[in-house]
């Protein structure tokens, strides 16, 4: 039993189906609403909610506090019980997609599920603007996120049988969205917070989150048509052959590579804008920018480098090999090291002269980490939506999501030694990490890449019909 896609006859979108523009911009702005509020949480934390008079008016945070204190034991400082908190709440946004797999799957579909996930959210960031419900505010947004986001990348691969060579194009173009969503929040959502108010901020948010509800449902109707789920169909999905199960085992012993190789990049919005905040020179014409415009500066070298990228590889295709997924991830790993050993060589030439770090560190990392990301994320999401067993791909797709989960709870916990190691030292520990990745990536494609080739998972799926 294989999914409908919407076939080959469709190229109304840039050479893609139509589908995949209402997909793209519902992101664009889902992460408009996601990243704006994002950009602001621990700045936010640091500078207003967890400082009194405020921190009392939470709703359940002194039993809050002594559940992560349990948990996490951070030190004392409001930066550390801030990062603390950023990392749980980044990190559960992407272990509950396993859960809105598994809801899509076996009960709403997805389409029900994405829709139930954008009102959890939308309501998530208006809730944000209230200290008092900012908890609950986590909440819904930590449940929301995990209804849409791993459901949403499941249609994009949907609209495209399998031999289909626009499926990883299609997810480079969906990046190009979410980081068109990235660059405009910090520069409308976190200009607001840190200008106006902290509540602006977040409200901007919300409202761009139920912008993101109206293009989904206007575009619904392009979207391939879902099979009903019913309990009879439970007993009629197929069974997962010795292959899949081979390929299931992999892509999730892959995971905790994944996790290391994204530490660099998932560090942009905890420890790196505190770091920044103080330590670099962001003065422009006299006046200290927003720190959160790192955050679009980052996104605009983003969306160049995917589209450099497509570009790229399409022209190395005309004359050479073009290197599959695993491959492709290992450039990028190794590329991530130089981008996070430039902050490294910035901080320790700063701490030499006492100075500031000149913003043109931060510009290389971002230059370096961008061409990294545009190796790395939308392709291994590539990778898992086509490898992915057919019965399960929502839950697999989840599953992908872990890495982001372990990611962030690690990046929750690293940021809480900015302090204590110093700046140099920190990044450095970083620059270790991404390199220990890059060298298993290394490994695992040149030993085990052919079990994920187009070709190979074809016959396991040739075997499985017959």
């Amino acid at each position: 039993m294989t999914a409908k896609t919407v076939g080959d006859g469709d190229r109304a979108f840039f050479g893609h189906p139509k589908a995949l523009g209402y997909l793209a911009f519902t992101e664009a702005w889902e992460r408009f609403s996601y990243y704006g509020m994002q950009g602001l949480l621990v700045l936010y934390m640091t500078k207003s909610l967890l400082l009194a008079p405020h921190v009392d008016q939470i709703w359940g945070f002194e039993g809050f506090r002594s559940f992560i204190q349990l948990i996490y034991r951070p030190g004392a400082s409001t930066q550390d019980v801030a990062s603390t908190i950023f990392g749980m709440y980044t990190s559960l946004v992407y272990l509950t997609p396993i859960l809105g797999g598994l809801l899509a799957d076996r009960l709403l579909g997805k389409t029900r599920t994405i829709v139930l996930g954008a009102l959890l959210m939308a309501a998530g960031h208006f809730l944000m603007a209230f200290d008092q419900t900012f908890l609950l505010a986590l909440l819904c947004l930590v449940l929301g996120t995990g209804c849409f986001k791993g459901n949403i990348a499941g249609q994009v691969g949907s609209l495209y049988a399998e031999k289909d060579l626009r499926r990883a194009d299609a997810f480079q173009i969906f990046y190009l969205a979410i980081n068109a969503g990235v660059i405009a929040a910090p520069l409308v959502a976190g200009t607001l917070g840190e200008k106006v108010g902290w509540h602006y901020g977040f409200g901007a948010a919300g409202i761009g989150m139920l912008l993101a509800l109206m293009i989904y449902l206007w575009g619904r109707r392009h979207l391939p048509p879902e099979p009903v789920v019913r309990r009879a169909d439970r007993v009629e999905r197929p069974k997962l052959t010795a292959h899949d199960w081979r390929v299931v085992a992999l892509l999730v012993l892959l995971i905790p590579v994944l996790t290391a190789s994204v530490l660099c990049n998932q560090q942009i919005f905890n420890a790196y804008l505190v770091w920044a905040d103080t330590s670099v020179d962001l003065t422009l014409m006299g006046d200290k920018v927003p720190t959160t415009w790192l955050i679009s500066l980052d996104s605009i070298v983003s969306v160049s480098f995917l589209a450099i990228m497509v570009v790229f590889w399409r022209l190395w295709a005309t004359r050479f090999k073009e290197p599959d997924e695993i491959g492709k991830l290992t450039i990028g790993a190794f590329v991530s090291v130089t981008g996070v050993a430039s902050l490294a060589v910035g901080s320790l030439i700063a701490e030499a002269n006492g100075t500031q770090v000149s913003i043109w560190w931060c510009v290389l990392f971002h230059v370096l980490n961008s061409i990294a990301f545009a190796n790395m994320l939308p392709v291994s999401l590539a990778l898992y939506a086509r490898a992915a067993p057919a019965a399960i791909t929502s839950t697999i797709i989840g599953i992908y999501y872990l890495h982001l989960f372990a990611g962030n709870q690690t990046v929750g916990i690293l940021g809480t030694l900015l302090d204590d190691l110093g700046a140099s030292r920190f990044w450095l520990m970083h620059t270790a990490i991404a390199a220990g990745a890059a060298v298993v990536f290394l490994i695992v494609g040149r030993f085990f890449s052919p079990l994920l080739s187009p070709a190979a998972i074809g016959a396991g799926r040739a075997v499985e019909a017959a």
